[in-house]
């Protein structure tokens, strides 16, 4: 009897620890999980990318939309990369300053420091100003589209790198999404 307390006792405990730490990895603003939602028409989550929007194609970003960006966003930044190329994570595209209020990219954003509505790209991989697609050397690979909503404006300039946005965005994500998109060569 007491051995079978005893399991159950530390049943318990395992399952509140585990409970805390996937809570502790959410995303909160006022004690609550804040996740963006982001999509696109071009693929579903954890599907095929067109080939259209990859350097096999015409190279062109995908179009994406998105929602529940919470009260206080200031503005938003998008970061595309791919966790599986040889030589470690290659990054597509970094933009930011996209304005609060904006709820969706066209496809085709052109690969201009600075947008008509004041949002800002950053240097891809491939050193090029905006989106450069997916282009695996062989096999499939994932696709990271990941959105923040910030509370501030980030002061930086055109072409900064990933790594640069990411320290400037230290203590100012409210929220984050992320959507997924394969392709194979």
């Amino acid at each position: 009897m007491f051995r079978k307390m005893c399991c159950l006792v530390i049943t318990f405990m395992l399952l509140c620890l585990w409970q805390d730490r996937d809570q502790s990895n959410a995303e909160t603003v006022g004690g609550k999980k804040m996740e963006i939602k982001i999509k696109s028409t071009a693929f579903e989550e954890g599907g095929m990318i067109p080939k259209q929007y990859t350097c096999d194609g015409t190279d062109i970003s995908p179009p994406l939309a998105w929602s529940s960006v919470p009260n206080g966003t200031k503005s938003i930044a998008l970061i595309c990369d791919d966790p599986d190329a040889p030589m470690g994570t290659w990054v597509h595209w970094v933009l930011f300053n996209l304005p609060a209020d904006m709820k969706e990219l066209p496809e085709s954003v052109p690969p201009q420091k600075t947008l008509e509505n004041g949002s800002i790209q950053g240097m891809n991989d491939f050193r090029k100003i905006g989106y450069g697609g997916p282009c695996p050397p062989s096999g499939t690979h994932r696709y990271y589209f990941k959105l923040y909503a910030l509370d501030t404006e980030m002061n930086l300039e055109p072409g900064i790198t990933k790594k640069e946005l990411l320290k400037a965005m230290e203590g100012h994500i409210l929220a984050e999404g992320q959507l997924i998109g394969k392709y194979k060569r």
